[in-house]
């Protein structure tokens, strides 16, 4: 397996300073305020949510699969939440929202393979210190 990367570089102090984020194709800006407020550009906390979602989805896929099932279409948004603890930042949650269309299963075990994903997924394993939720929908063309 490939290790990955991802680069930042921050210049100045929290309130005034600013930043760059260069991983993939993806080279763009963060700041304090994409990460405290509705600034424009990325931020930590958007980064971990994509790359919660985007593992979940996979993992559920694979689940899917060794359970018999083919997914059509399985869309996943991962909602991280920075909230004050103590007088410090922290990242306390990601709940996971996802929505699939996967023929001939039904709602029991869909939701049994869904929670066995969201707990076998690598970046849930990293996130471990923190809640992990999900609400899943078996969706119908």
């Amino acid at each position: 397996m490939a290790d990955r990367k991802a680069t930042a570089v921050w210049e100045g102090d929290l309130r005034s300073g600013k930043g760059n984020m260069r991983f993939a194709d993806y080279d763009g800006q963060f700041s304090f305020s994409s990460r405290f407020e509705e600034g424009t550009g990325t931020n930590p906390e958007e980064l971990l949510g994509a790359a919660h979602a985007g593992c979940f989805s996979m993992a559920f896929g694979n689940e899917l699969g060794k359970a018999g099932y083919t997914p059509e279409k399985i869309e996943t948004t991962a909602h991280v939440a920075l909230r004050q603890v103590d007088g410090r930042a922290k990242i306390v949650k990601s709940h996971l929202v996802t929505r699939a269309i996967v023929p001939g299963i039904t709602e029991e075990h869909f939701q049994e393979i869904a929670e066995a994903a969201k707990n076998g997924c690598p970046v849930s394993a990293a996130l471990a210190g923190i809640e992990i939720t999900l609400d899943a929908e078996l969706a119908h063309n």
